[in-house]
C-alpha cells in the first residue's frame, strides 16, 4: 500500500518549507512515485516596495534573506543603473564583486557543514543529535564532523571579511544605484586579505576534501536525485565596466541528456511565471516578470493550488539553477547531474571564486571614486540578473513618477522548489525526488538528501504559516 509521508517544516534550510512525498513499492522495492514541494509563508516583498523611492529598494531587498542579502542588494542595484543607464565605476564594481564574494564564500560552507553534512555523518550521542533516526550512515567520514568548529569559524570569518567594506553583515549599507559607498582603503584592502588567505586554506584544505571524500563514501548518490537536467544561469561576478561586461561565471543554458550537453545563450524574454498550482490569482498567470503581478488569493479558495511559490519557467520548460548550473555552463564541472554532484560543483566554485577575489584585491586603488551620479529617471524599466549562491536571481523594476510601479522577484528556490506548471509539470526538486529509493516511509532520509542538495532558501522563494500555526514534524500514513 502506498503511503504518503509528509516533512513539514523541512528542517535544515532557510525559511519554511512543507515536502510531501507519495512512496509504494516499484520493482520490490520502496521508492517515490509523485512528490510536492511547498513554500509555505506568504512575505510579499514585491507589493512591499510599490509606490517607495527607487533607493529604497537595494536597503528592503536585502532584508528578505538572512544568508544571501548581498546578492538581492546586487541585483537591486542592477536593475537601477540599467533603468537609468548608469555605469558604476571599476572600483565600485571590484568592491560589488568582492562583498559578494565573501558572500557566497560563507553560504556554501555553511551549507555543507551545518546543514547537509548531518544527512551523512552520526552527531554524537547526546542531544541535540539524539534521538537519531535508524537510517543509513557510513563510517569514515569522522573527520567531517570533526572540522565542524573550523567551518563555524571560516564563516565569522567572511561575514567579516564582507562587513570590512560592506559596512555590517548579513545585510549590508553600501550598495547604492550608481556605486558603492565603501571607499577601498589600504588597511581595508590588507584586512580583507588576511581573511581571504585563511578562507582559501580552509576550502583547498579542508572543505574540498571532506565534500570528496563524503562522495566516495556515499558513490551511489551519483544516481540520485537528477531531475530535470536542464540547467540555467544568469551569470555573476562582472569583470568590466562594460554593459554587456564578461563574467568569472557566465550566463547560458545546458540541456544534458545522456552524452549529449549543448550550452546555448540565455534570453530573459523567454522567462514567464506560471501560478496555477500556486496561491495566487491565475489572471496572473504565464506573464513575464517585467509585467507580472504578485497577487495572492485565500488559499481556501483555490483547491487545486499547493505553494506560495510561483513555477518560473524558461521557454515554458523547469530549469535548475545553482552551483552545479554555473559550473556546467562554465565548463568547469560536467561529470553529471546529481546529489553528490551538487555538492562537489559547490565546493569546486568556492575555491574558483576565492581565487578571483584574491585577484580583485589588486585592482582596487585607494581612494579611488566609487560613485557615479544617479538621478532617478521619472519613468523607465530595468533588470537585474545576477547570482545568488542558491542560483540564478533577477529583479524585475517599473519607475513611475520617479517612485516605483512595478517589482518583481525571481528567485533561485523559485526555480528549484516551484510547484507543477500551467501543462502539470514537475519543479526540478520536485522531478529529482521521482523513483528515489526510501528504505524507511517513517524515516526519509534519501528525501532530504535529495532536498537539501538543493540548498532550499524559501525566505527568498516565496511571496503565512497557516493559521493554527502548528507545524507538523513528520507525518506517515496511507494515501
Amino acid at each position: 500500500m502506498a503511503t504518503i509521508t509528509i516533512m513539514d517544516p523541512v528542517t535544515r534550510i532557510e525559511g519554511h518549507m512543507r515536502v510531501d512525498v507519495t512512496i509504494d513499492e516499484v520493482d520490490g522495492q520502496s521508492r517515490v512515485v509523485d512528490a510536492r514541494c511547498t513554500g509555505t509563508l506568504f512575505r510579499g516583498f514585491e507589493t512591499l516596495l510599490k509606490g517607495r523611492d527607487p533607493w529604497d529598494a537595494p536597503i528592503i531587498t536585502e532584508r528578505i534573506c538572512g544568508v544571501c542579502p548581498v546578492s538581492h542588494g546586487m541585483a537591486s542595484v542592477k536593475a537601477l543603473d540599467a533603468a537609468a543607464g548608469v555605469v558604476p565605476p571599476t572600483d565600485a564594481r571590484v568592491l560589488r564583486n568582492l562583498v559578494l564574494g565573501a558572500n557566497f564564500l560563507q553560504s556554501h560552507i555553511l551549507h555543507f557543514y551545518l546543514l547537509a553534512s548531518l544527512d551523512y555523518v552520526q552527531g554524537p550521542a547526546s542531544a541535540p543529535w539524539t534521538p537519531a533516526w535508524d537510517v543509513d550512515m557510513r563510517p569514515g567520514l569522522e573527520g567531517v564532523g570533526g572540522h565542524l568548529a573550523q567551518a563555524i569559524e571560516a564563516r565569522r570569518r567572511a561575514h567579516e571579511m564582507g562587513a570590512i567594506f560592506g559596512g555590517r553583515m548579513p545585510s549590508s549599507h553600501t550598495y547604492i544605484p550608481g556605486g558603492f559607498t565603501s571607499v577601498p582603503k589600504g588597511n581595508l584592502i590588507n584586512d580583507f586579505q588576511r581573511h581571504l588567505d585563511w578562507l582559501a586554506d580552509f576550502i583547498r584544505n579542508i572543505y574540498i576534501p571532506d565534500v570528496e571524500a563524503l562522495s566516495t563514501v556515499y558513490s551511489d548518490y551519483f544516481s540520485i536525485g537528477q531531475g530535470c537536467r536542464e540547467l540555467m544561469a544568469y551569470g555573476v561576478f562582472d569583470l568590466d565596466d562594460a554593459a554587456d561586461s564578461n563574467q568569472l561565471l557566465r550566463g547560458g543554458i545546458a540541456k544534458v541528456f545522456g552524452t549529449q550537453t549543448g550550452v546555448e545563450a540565455f534570453n530573459p524574454d523567454s522567462i514567464t511565471e506560471s501560478v496555477k498550482y500556486s496561491w495566487y490569482d491565475d489572471a496572473t498567470d504565464h506573464l513575464s516578470p517585467s509585467n507580472g503581478a504578485t497577487d495572492p488569493v485565500d488559499p481556501h479558495t483555490k483547491d487545486i493550488a499547493y505553494s506560495w511559490l510561483k513555477a518560473p519557467r524558461y521557454e515554458n520548460r523547469p530549469f535548475e539553477v545553482g552551483p552545479l548550473a554555473r559550473m556546467w555552463v562554465n565548463g568547469d564541472y560536467q561529470d553529471g547531474v546529481s546529489v553528490m554532484d551538487r555538492h562537489l560543483a559547490r565546493a569546486y566554485e568556492t575555491l574558483k571564486i576565492a581565487e578571483a577575489m584574491n585577484a580583485w584585491l589588486y585592482e582596487l586603488t585607494p581612494g579611488a571614486r566609487v560613485y557615479n551620479n544617479y538621478d532617478t529617471p521619472t519613468e523607465t524599466s530595468g533588470i537585474g540578473l545576477t547570482e545568488a549562491p542558491r542560483g540564478a536571481l533577477g529583479h524585475w523594476v517599473g519607475i513611475r513618477g520617479k517612485k516605483i510601479d512595478h517589482y518583481q522577484i525571481v528567485t533561485p528556490t523559485c526555480w528549484n522548489a516551484s510547484p507543477r506548471d500551467r501543462d502539470g509539470v514537475m519543479g526540478p526538486m520536485e522531478q529529482a525526488l521521482m523513483a528515489i529509493p526510501v528504505e524507511r516511509p517513517d524515516q526519509p532520509i534519501e528525501a532530504l538528501r535529495v532536498i537539501h542538495s538543493f540548498d532550499p532558501c524559501l525566505s527568498c522563494a516565496v511571496h503565512m504559516m497557516r493559521p493554527d500555526g502548528e507545524p507538523i514534524v513528520l507525518w506517515t500514513g496511507p494515501s
